[in-house]
């Protein structure tokens, strides 16, 4: 337990030693894979601003992940962006109560509840980045399916849909590059799914990824003085996931940011062609190149 405590007490500091100063000097560093260069101060800024889209990944259950999003926030918010925040973790049909939360409409009893309906992992985990859009009164923004759609498609097909169930989406086949079913394919064998037929796992990624990039380009559509931060596990930030759905249906201009992560993410590990920057672990040292 005192451990933990002071796990969390540095994770804290962290977060607000990066975001309690001047905009132009945030505490945290990202490491750019076009020019193989870690950023500081306002090289961060100049590359957070570039886009529309801003995708932060996240391993679900990593406070250092939902600490770093936050940062992003906190950074982009002070430094004057009109930002919303794009929520894998909440279902379209959950909007109604994401905006009383933001109005401060609904006490916070009453929507873990709610947030608890729409994702399975602590609420502890996710809490700060919540109660920072409802204080500064930031858009938060549903983007996800129900979950039973995704698993009727990935055993029975996106045929076996209804027209009221495809909603805005075209139709989904898994005729797609060989590194995204390469990708795919690791995930697939990575969760287990080896009784499940490939190619229905895979139309039920595309589901997934297709419906939060319309739900993300409908907002922006309607609100075009935003930039959206979209929090969604790294497999869906991923320039495979939902940032290639996202190019396929509009030309909005994305970033992806992952989370530096021991033996996975790492700047040895990716490259430009999944991430555009990795947010580096508080304590790294030295510049890669």
């Amino acid at each position: 337990m005192k451990n933990k405590l002071i796990y969390i007490a540095i994770l804290f500091l962290w977060v607000m030693g990066a975001c309690s100063g001047a905009a132009q000097r945030p505490g945290f560093r990202l490491f750019d894979f076009n020019s193989r260069q870690t950023l500081t101060g306002a090289q961060v800024l100049q590359q957070l601003l570039k886009a529309r889209v801003i995708l932060v990944g996240e391993h679900h259950n990593v406070p250092a992940h939902h600490a770093a999003q936050l940062a992003i926030l906190r950074y982009l918010h002070q430094a004057g962006r009109k930002v919303a925040v794009g929520l894998e973790m909440f279902r379209h049909d959950s909007q109604p109560q994401l905006d009383q939360w933001v109005d401060g409409r609904i006490a916070e009893d009453r929507f873990k509840l709610i947030y608890l309906n729409n994702w399975n992992y602590d609420w502890s985990l996710y809490r700060p980045i919540f109660l920072y859009a409802r204080d500064q009164k930031i858009p938060m923004v549903g983007l996800n399916v129900p979950p039973n759609l995704t698993r009727q498609v990935a055993y029975h097909g996106f045929g076996s849909l209804t027209a009221d169930q495809r909603g805005a989406l075209e139709a989904i086949t898994c005729d797609v590059t060989e590194a995204y079913r390469q990708f795919v394919q690791r995930a697939h064998d990575a969760h287990g799914h080896g009784g499940m037929n490939f190619e229905r796992f895979c139309e039920a990624q595309l589901v997934w990824d297709s419906a939060m990039a319309i739900r993300a380009q409908e907002f922006l559509s309607n609100h075009p003085d935003y930039t959206m931060i979209i929090l969604a596990g790294s497999g869906h930030a991923r320039k495979m996931g939902i940032p290639a759905q996202l190019a396929k249906r509009s030309d909005l201009s994305c970033l992806v940011v992952l989370p530096e992560t021991a033996g996975i993410f790492e700047p040895d590990t990716l490259s430009a062609e999944d991430t555009d920057l990795l947010f580096l672990n508080p304590g790294r040292r030295g510049n890669r190149s």
